[in-house]
């Protein structure tokens, strides 16, 4: 593979860093060609480092453009890849004239790079915001500028993140760390607990909030001890805020450090307190010599950092909290090294340099398969569904949704409507219009090939009748545009009004292609309301295949809600219904129960952040053994992740329910909808009663009868395999 970059040489910081490291190690695997627009520093470094690098000098665009293009074409390279406005300018143009792929690497905040310089950003500023909307493909360097990228309305299908590598190779140790903090100007002790950070010192570092935070911490632990490695406009500032503070002797401004390993060394505790980041060097440096670590809660940071797993985070701006931090680190020794090591093991298998070329070699031969697919007037997928709610089961249904089109092929475009657009895109890296922006979903539908009417109970007129309408209207719409129409694992009613059987039985019949259901009530509910003509047949719900969080993310689930991770647990799923709160009394016979006889602590879990939160809190009140609630959940395989963990799940939640069987788990389901019987009457579950049946004796009796239960991973692997029917239908309609 033959990769040409371009770069204007005169880059600095990280993005030198990155680009250097990068090039040095593609070159073992791939031709990587370095092309600056200047010599200098930036490309001395590259060609002592043995990296191809050639000049293209010159400040007439139109030659250099002509000359680069020949060398290009005869160089025989596959793929452009720029960094920086200058590079990003000249692939704008190459792009046209050289019918390569090109890319860029995003590795700043493009609004904010010529900050203070007017004509800068007038100029450069403007040349480089057009040309990065010219280019096929971006990459991010991190999670989070891919989703700033998507939130200024980049093609989110065409996005790539990487992250800044490091070696984690073993260092060479500090002889002296106390000699070292000395000759720093720190007031240190042997038993000094040390606190550091590595930054400039401007606003957006806000260092100030760190210097509050250590004068509260070290109220309460006067060994700890503040060094400041770093330099710029506001260090008189924070000089003087510490003296204010009255910890001047136990602050050191260490200024620029040239031997940052020395640093790293020599501290206990590593923080970053910015207001704003990409993916920081400063914490995966750290990382290398297992360091604890407190962060503000920005940019990539949370996808390095598991709060109170293997390290900690606060809200920017916030002195209170990261004091609370600092002194929880510094008060034991064993959390310190525990969270330490948990870092370092997780930095060395995600963000190692290794890692980072890897997903680089990847990233390009992600981007030659795309640049060979066909193209074609007509492709991809439009999911329509009750998506962008914030209920837990709907998201979990979109997510199983799109990692199966996925899996039928990795480049087809999605399309997603949604009632909250902004955040579908974001949480899913997909398109997606609003559900009521009729135009654009219907010029959606006009170049999909298969339109996707999506889990859940969509076709029933129970909750709403518009809703009905609506879905129905969508159905035609598609049709009419010429889409195979499917309607993916799904649940059937109940439609009350005759007149509604009549027209939704119209339009399946006439504008439907297939239909998958999730239980065999909804084919009764189907056949009897006369829809016999689309191809129909029973799966499962798309939330069954779902993964749970890695062990670290759920621990830390765990842990910011305040439940530790090594109990045993039975979980409630409660709703908010008529009637449900004439049953907390026997919810909590049954609670207790489970703890006396079987010594499960009751766990409460909120599955619909809006509404479940304050049902489960007062279900929970006044329980005369020890419970935990975790209201909060950050998405669907967070809640699976928990349910995963439990012994026994009781349930209203139909959700719950799926995620717990799709694990595993045994359950007790309290029914408030016939949706919720059917699905456990379709996996065999004999253990549910009606919600207004419930008393405590019945319930204690099921929870006995669950906590008894072995399901046998057959059982699981059985329902699994049910559900790819839902693929293999889809997969037939959309290459048709």
């Amino acid at each position: 593979m033959n990769v040409i970059h371009l770069i204007s040489g005169g880059d600095t910081g990280g993005a030198k860093t990155h680009v250097l490291s990068l090039l040095q190690h593609l070159n073992e695997s791939i031709t990587a060609q370095l092309v600056c627009f200047r010599d200098g520093e930036f490309a001395q470094e590259a060609r002592d480092m043995g990296i191809p690098t050639e000049i293209f000098d010159g400040r007439n665009v139109v030659s250099t453009y002509r000359r680069l293009r020949r060398y290009i074409i005869e160089g025989g390279y596959e793929v452009i890849h720029c960094h920086g406005a200058r590079a990003n300018m000249m692939g704008a143009l190459l792009r046209r004239g050289t019918a390569l792929p090109v890319v860029t690497t995003v590795h700043s905040d493009y609004r904010l790079d010529y900050m203070g310089r007017p004509l800068g950003k007038l100029t450069y500023g403007t040349v480089n915001t057009l040309a990065l909307r010219c280019f096929d493909y971006h990459i991010g360097v991190s999670d989070a500028m891919v989703d700033l990228l998507i939130s200024r309305g980049f093609p989110p299908q065409q996005l790539y993140a990487i992250y800044n590598g490091l070696t984690f190779d073993a260092q060479p140790t500090l002889p002296d760390r106390t000699a070292y903090l000395r000759s720093l100007g720190a007031e240190v002790e042997e038993n000094s607990v040390v606190v550091g950070i590595a930054a400039r010192l401007n606003p957006v570092k806000d260092i100030a909030t760190l210097i509050r935070a250590f004068a509260l911490a070290a109220e309460g632990c006067p060994r700890l001890r503040l060094v400041i490695a770093g330099d710029g406009a506001e260090k008189d500032k924070l000089t003087a805020l510490s003296k204010e503070l009255n910890v001047a002797e136990k602050v050191c401004f260490a200024g620029w450090i040239s031997d940052m390993d020395s640093f790293y060394q020599a501290i206990d505790i590593n923080t970053l307190t910015s207001l704003s980041e990409t993916f920081p060097y400063a914490l995966t440096e750290g990382a290398r010599y297992a360091l604890p670590t407190v962060s503000s809660r920005v940019g990539g940071v949370p996808y390095l950092i598991d709060h109170a797993v293997n390290g900690l985070m606060f809200q920017p701006k916030d002195p209170g909290a990261l004091a609370k931090c600092l002194t929880e680190l510094a008060e034991d020794e064993a959390l310190r090294r525990q969270m330490g090591e948990r870092l370092r093991e997780k930095a060395a298998e995600r963000f190692s340099l290794q890692k980072t070329v890897d997903t680089q070699l990847g990233i390009y031969e992600d981007i030659l398969r795309r640049h060979a697919r066909p193209k074609s007037k007509r492709d991809g997928v439009v999911i329509c569904g009750a998506y962008g709610k914030e209920n837990a089961g709907d998201d979990a249904i979109l997510s199983a949704i799109i990692q199966e089109m996925k899996g039928i092929d990795p480049y087809m475009p999605i399309t997603v409507l949604s009632r909250q657009p902004k955040r579908t895109r974001l949480t899913y890296r997909v398109e997606a219009v609003h559900t009521f922006a009729l135009l654009k979903w219907k010029r959606a539908m006009k170049h999909c090939r298969l339109y996707l009417n999506g889990g859940g109970s969509l076709i029933q007129d129970v909750t709403s009748r518009r809703s009905l309408w609506y879905y129905l209207y969508n159905i035609r719409a598609a049709k009419r545009r010429k889409n195979k129409v499917m309607m993916y694992g799904c649940g059937i009613g109940p439609v009350i009004r005759p007149r509604h059987q009549r027209l939704a039985a119209e339009y399946m019949n006439r504008y439907v292609d297939a239909i998958t259901l999730r239980e065999p009530d909804s084919l009764q509910e189907l056949r009897r309301m006369g829809v016999d003509q689309p191809e129909t047949c029973l799966s499962a719900d798309p939330a069954l295949r779902l993964p749970a969080l890695d062990d670290a993310l759920t621990d830390s689930t765990f842990l910011s809600h305040g439940v530790p991770v090594e109990g045993r647990y039975i979980c409630f799923a409660l709703r908010n219904w008529p009637g449900v709160e004439e049953k907390f009394e026997a919810i909590r016979a049954g609670a207790v129960h489970a703890y006396k006889r079987h010594g499960l602590t009751p766990l409460f879990l909120a599955v619909e952040k809006l509404h479940d939160p304050e049902v489960i809190t007062r279900a929970a009140k006044g329980l005369p053994v020890p419970c935990h609630l975790i209201t909060q959940p950050e998405s669907p395989m967070a809640i699976i992740g928990v349910l995963s963990r439990m012994r026994a799940v009781v349930s209203m939640r139909l959700h719950a329910l799926i995620f717990a069987a799709g694990k595993g788990v045994p359950l007790v389901g309290l029914v408030y909808d016939p949706k919720v019987s059917a699905f456990l009457r379709y996996i065999g579950e004999e253990q549910f009663m009606d919600l207004e049946d419930l008393t405590a004796k019945k319930l204690c009796a099921m929870i006995d009868a669950a906590v008894r239960l072995r399901r046998e991973p057959d059982a699981v692997e059985r329902l699994l395999k049910i559900e790819e029917r839902n693929m293999a239908v889809a997969e037939r309609l959309y290459r048709e």
